[in-house]
């Protein structure tokens, strides 16, 4: 129950009073108040939970006052610091101890200064009674701090020290008056009632021992030790009077000095110093003053050095802005903010100084270096190349510069290849080279050849044109040999006389760079999107060759190495766009094993399969180019499709690929090693120096590098790149060759229904035949694109399927979405399993599907949801499909008004992308009749025909024998 009545007139008393064990405090009480107005004895503790009760004699300070003295009340404390629930008499007895007072003392005092600074200007302030009365007395608190002069007199025996105190001007008898330190730091001195706080921070220890004693005595044996321990920290502190030795105050201005503290295996740092005449002190962002003792015999003469603390936090700051980071919280060390390698922890600190010498000398910084078994050269290091042209190669010669030292670039390749940092020098120090050059450096030493000089193939200009762009070269090309950096200069090369068809600008582009590679004897790869016309690009390069060796009669056969699905097409090209090329087919298990007839060729294509096989024979044979189409089917080091292509002979070499890195930075080696043998080293130094690099540690400095090396021998152009210059939408047929057992299988059924049919013709029967003619030529259809739609026991391949998979494959890589037509449900179900079994995501619709249009916003919203399986009876009308950017139909329609409402669901409004779209026919079969027949009847076809029936009766005798052929 409450002794203290709210609704009566009460006062808030704080009350200073001091605790058995933690000290003095201030405690918070509610005093009721008699009818004179006087204090009562009736009084009360408050507490945050129980000030509600007293709100309307309470300000808005005093709930401020109390939650604060809350968090010193021995409960809160005993609470917060012992965690374990305790009575406080059983804590004080067993748990508390010195350590526990000196950990919450200092919190305990931060808390009373708060309480006092307010408590100064609202005047409220008692002494507790010992019985516990909270006013048993009124506190004055000073209104202004007082000040301390500390008073040392030395004679010949003894130094007698102590404090003299002034109050507003007029110095204060405190010692033997029972004065009270109520507080250590800041210190608070309770004297007579009134409450005294001090200038300069000082501790409440250093006046304790004056309460009761006029002086302290330091003995002549003691002094030495005393004054360097206790004076000197008292000087630079606090104001001091001296008799007997002398105080003294030097101005300097200060020299920031740098010392390189190395720390072999560890980290090493940098210590911040600075000097003030022969005066050295460590970072310290908070000393004004510091001091120091000289004697001379008997005389001490202590020296106050005035510290410029803002100048020495702005040199700290500068530092930190360079790179540099503090090495903990305490310390005002520093280390590299960034540290990329083990070696770097160790050398870091040394680079830093080295590259930033020239910017820290122009400030002002002397470098220094802790003493060690190893001395570092300090200095700002370069390096002049000289590189001179020759007829196939570059010859480099180079000069390093460490500090004054010059040494032959020669001398640092055991250095950088093996990754040593330290290179002696001819004085004994030891010069650290920069990381950086392991890194700029290690290719040019592990790709060039020499012992007395370094000399680098020519088709590695890529490396010395980092260096000239870094301006560290001299480096004076052939002018034709600079324009390999920028193939858009390359000289114009006119058209083959007889190349049928005309290139887009970009495809010239492309042309003209095969021509000036050629001149050169480097070999390139041509790296264009998928649907831009590398192979138009190439077979204008083989005609135009073939009408230079016919000038020159000097014949020569070129080589064109390709994956299955591809054979037909190049063949379909060159009669379109170079009927004049002489090409030979070099396929089929029944194909002429004689390479000595390939000189009656122009152009020789094969697979990688028959390379595989027929490497012996191929070897023997001199091509003029080797072409590799698809070139990422070499991409693995240890096929045997690289090794074959390796062993092959030839004057010239180009690879095509759409997605030469398909996995892995590694694919490029294979592909740029056949290219330009030794272009990127060995094997394992490009899998050390890059792949690891660039894909493990993310290292971008690696991966420019790498850029550079391969920039002039790789040309890509993406779809969006050249999009200007390409028409809305590029349709292209891509014929496949039937696979051995799917071609038997076609054969066999195209027979049956054939001599059937074409009888029924004869004898005037063929009227009732119609809907065997439909089974049969949509067996046929099937057929063509996979046997296992027509017959589930069917277990060998389609070579339609591969020629889909492969080409999908790449558009896939180059991040496109693409539709998949088909009017066979069927044959959209062998995809379906396809794209499950690669984890491929995909969107599907036929004429069952229920959610069309939920399913169309998921595919155009997605960005991970690439390829759309869809019937072509479902998706003809109503879709709007413009994330799409490719459409492969692989089955041709009777009616091609059905197949252009497919492509429309890409090419419509609101497509702002070029549309590719594949048809894929598959060769010797009723599909390329189709074709045919489409291009015949298309005026009919727009006009009259919409089911596959009425198309049916327009057939002639003719057109069903040419399908049945």
């Amino acid at each position: 129950m409450l002794r203290v009545d709210s609704a009566k007139p009460c006062q808030v008393v704080y009350s200073l009073c001091k605790h058995e064990f933690m000290g003095y405090l201030i405690e918070p009480h509610m005093v009721q108040l008699n009818p004179q107005g006087d204090f009562s004895l009736t009084y009360q503790r408050l507490f945050s939970h129980t000030a509600e009760e007293f709100s309307m004699h309470l300000t808005e300070l005093d709930r401020k006052l109390i939650k604060i003295l809350d968090e010193i009340e021995q409960d809160f404390i005993i609470k917060k610091y012992h965690k374990k629930l305790i009575r406080p008499t059983e804590f004080f007895s067993k748990f508390f101890d010195e350590k526990f007072y000196n950990k919450v003392r200092p919190r305990i005092e931060k808390r009373l200064a708060e309480v006092l600074s307010v408590l100064t200007i609202t005047d409220g302030l008692y002494l507790m009674g010992k019985d516990g009365w909270p006013a048993e007395r009124k506190i004055t608190i000073a209104t202004d701090p007082a000040t301390i002069l500390f008073h040392f007199r030395k004679n010949a025996f003894e130094t007698r020290y102590f404090p003299t105190i002034k109050y507003q001007g007029t110095r204060i008898d405190f010692m033997f008056k029972d004065g009270q330190v109520v507080s250590n730091q800041p210190a608070w001195l309770l004297l007579e009632d009134m409450l005294y706080f001090f200038e300069q921070d000082i501790e409440g220890k250093k006046l304790q021992p004056f309460l009761n004693k006029r002086y302290i005595t330091i003995p002549k044996t003691s002094e030495e030790a005393y004054f360097e321990k206790f004076v000197a920290p008292l000087i630079e502190r606090y104001h001091v009077y001296a008799e007997g030795f002398e105080i003294k105050t030097e101005h300097f201005d200060p020299i920031p000095l740098l010392k390189v503290i190395y720390v072999e295996g560890g980290v090493s740092q940098l210590q911040l110093l600075f000097k003030y005449g022969e005066h050295i002190f460590p970072m310290d962002a908070e000393r004004k003053v510091s001091v120091r003792i000289s004697k001379q015999e008997e005389n001490y003469v202590f020296t106050r050095i005035k510290r410029k603390a803002d100048w020495e936090k702005e040199k700290f700051s500068e530092l930190v802005k360079t790179g540099l980071k503090k090495t903990s919280p305490l310390f005002y060390n520093l280390e590299l903010n960034k540290q990329h390698t083990d070696e770097d922890k160790a050398y870091g600190v040394i680079n830093w100084v080295n590259e930033h010498l020239e910017d820290l000398q122009a400030k002002g910084y002397e470098i220094e270096q802790t003493t060690g078994a190893k001395r570092f050269l300090f200095a700002t290091n370069k390096i002049d190349f000289e590189i001179s042209e020759k007829n196939d190669w570059f010859d480099i010669n180079a000069i390093v510069y460490f500090g004054s030292f010059p040494i032959p670039f020669l001398a640092l390749k055991p250095f950088i290849l093996h990754k040593k940092r330290e290179f002696p020098l001819p004085d004994g120090t030891i010069a650290i080279i920069p990381e950086q050059w392991f890194t700029k450096y290690g290719s040019l030493f592990s790709l060039a050849d020499g012992s007395k000089s370094l000399k680098l193939k020519k088709h590695h200009i890529g490396l010395l044109s980092e260096l000239a762009d870094d301006s560290l070269a001299n480096v004076t090309l052939n002018r034709k040999l600079e324009r390999l950096n920028d193939f858009e200069n390359i000289d114009d090369v006119q058209m083959p006389v007889h190349f049928k068809g005309e290139l887009r600008s970009y495809q010239k582009a492309g042309y003209n760079w095969f021509s000036f590679l050629r001149d050169y004897n480097f070999g390139g790869c041509l790296a264009d999107d998928m649907g831009l016309g590398k192979t138009i690009q190439t077979l204008a390069l083989l005609q135009k060759l073939k009408e230079e060796n016919e000038l020159a009669a000097t014949p020569g056969t070129s080589l064109i190495i390709m994956p299955t699905s591809l054979i037909y097409n190049w063949l379909s090209e060159a009669r379109k766009f170079t009927p004049k090329l002489k090409i030979l087919a070099h396929t089929g298990t029944n194909r002429d094993k004689e390479v000595d007839k390939f000189i009656k060729y122009d152009v020789v294509i094969t697979t990688y399969g028959i390379t595989r096989v027929d490497v012996p024979l191929l070897k023997e044979f001199y091509f003029n180019y080797i072409i590799l189409d698809e070139s990422q089917n070499i991409k693995n080091p240890s096929s045997k499709s690289f090794k074959a292509v390796k062993a092959l002979k030839a004057k010239h070499r180009l690879i095509l690929s759409g997605t030469p890195v398909e996995n892995s930075v590694g694919d490029l080696w294979t592909q740029l090693t056949f290219l330009n043998p030794g272009l990127l080293g060995t094997q394992a130094f490009f899998n050390e120096e890059y792949v690891q690099a660039i894909e493990k540690k993310k290292d971008e400095e690696k991966a420019r590098k790498l850029q550079a090396i391969i920039k002039p021998f790789v040309l890509r152009r993406t779809k969006e790149q050249v999009a200007e210059e390409l028409p809305p939408k590029t349709e292209q047929v891509i014929y496949c060759d039937m696979s051995e057992d799917q071609a038997a299988y076609y054969e066999k059924t195209k027979s049956a229904y054939r001599n059937d049919l074409l009888s029924s013709m004869d004898d005037g029967t063929y009227a009732k035949k119609q809907v065997q003619l439909l089974q049969g030529l949509t067996a046929l259809r099937q057929l063509a694109n996979h046997p296992v739609m027509i017959d589930k026991n069917y277990t060998s391949d389609s070579g339609k399927f591969e020629n889909v998979i492969n080409t999908l494959d790449n558009v896939l890589k180059g991040g496109h979405k693409v539709l998949i037509f088909s009017q066979f449900v069927k044959h959209l179900s062998i995809f379906k399993q396809y794209l499950e079994n690669e984890s491929i995501s995909y969107a599907y619709l036929d004429g069952t599907t229920k959610n069309r249009g939920e399913i169309v916003a998921n595919f155009q919203s997605d960005p991970d949801l690439k390829v759309f399986l869809i019937s072509i009876k479902a998706g003809g009308v109503g879709l709007n499909l413009t994330e799409a950017d490719y459409v492969f139909i692989l089955d041709p329609w009777w009616n091609p008004a059905v197949e252009q409402q497919a492509i429309d669901r890409t090419h419509r409004i609101g497509q702002n992308k070029k549309v590719f779209i594949y048809k894929f026919i598959a060769k010797d079969t009723v599909e390329e009749k189709i074709l045919s027949l489409q291009n015949r009847k298309k005026r009919l076809a727009s006009s009259l025909i919409t089911t596959e029936e009425s198309f049916f009766k327009s057939l002639s005798k003719e057109d069903i024998s040419e399908l049945l052929k």
